[in-house]
């Protein structure tokens, strides 16, 4: 929905886009910040370009019990660590983690304390 589309972006999303998912917990996020939002244009294009488009073409992975159980054991292990990780961003690793997906993110340090986790950006080269 950008005026402009990052280049790098929609290029992996050409190579990648049939073997591409998004997680349910992002799902939650973008339907939550597009109803937060007044009614109105915006809103309605929002709503039309998350049903059509991302609902469309991307398959929504679920936070399952093998997710909940990984989760759990890395919200441990962080824990005892002292770090605490967002909860959000377990679930969202937890899902990849136990599918053996790479997470596609801007915010590779936001990952980066799971373990048995790969993730990448695609919007820098």
């Amino acid at each position: 929905m950008w005026k402009t589309p990052n280049p790098r972006v929609l290029g992996q999303l050409e190579s990648h886009g049939a073997s591409s998912a998004i997680a349910s917990p992002v799902w939650h996020e973008l339907l939550f910040g597009c109803r937060r939002l007044p009614r109105g244009k915006r809103r309605s294009a929002l709503e039309a370009y998350l049903e059509d488009v991302v609902r469309g073409t991307l398959p929504i992975l679920p936070y399952d019990e093998e997710a909940g159980a990984w989760h759990a054991a890395e919200r441990a292990r962080l824990e005892a660590a002292g770090t605490i990780a967002p909860f959000v961003d377990g679930q969202i690793a937890a899902i990849a983690a136990t599918r053996a997906l790479t997470l596609v993110t801007a915010n590779v340090a936001d990952f980066r304390r799971f373990r048995g986790l790969t993730s990448v950006v695609w919007s820098r080269a």
